[in-house]
């Protein structure tokens, strides 16, 4: 009676293993963190060499959980991203700066590739211009 006890009780074990982990992963998938931003491009437009370089993408998590940015990268030494260091809650609004070296003369197209707990794979903006001579 006891090895058929004993039996069962490992048979049904995996089963209420299995459903400790179930639920969790259910409850994550219901609960996400969506980046939408206001512009995915900012246009600089024509500067002045030596100009300020400064640009904020504005983003807001209209998910239903905490946005965290893990990392932000720009495309080359001549684009610097610099991102929020809290994470963004659901409806608040959000920043990430740019900030481009004017001191290069010509037109450009760079890019922001952004990581973080709102999908799966990076988000990527761009930034354009043209930096004129003096």
């Amino acid at each position: 009676m006891k090895k058929l006890l004993f039996t069962i009780c490992l048979a049904i074990l995996p089963a209420l293993t299995f459903a400790q982990y179930a639920n969790p992963k259910s409850e994550e998938a219901a609960m996400n963190a969506k980046m939408e931003f206001e512009t995915e491009v900012i246009d600089y437009g024509t500067i002045a060499r030596n100009s300020d370089g400064v640009r904020h993408f504005v983003f807001e998590n209209t998910g239903s959980a905490p946005l965290i940015i893990k990392s932000v990268k720009g495309s080359c030494g001549c684009t610097v991203p610099t991102k929020p260091e809290k994470p963004i809650m659901p409806g608040e609004t959000g920043e990430i700066k740019v900030k481009y070296d004017t001191k290069r003369v010509g037109r450009f197209t760079k890019t922001v590739t952004i990581v973080s707990n709102a999908s799966t794979k990076p988000k990527v903006v761009r930034i354009k211009g043209e930096v004129l001579k003096d």
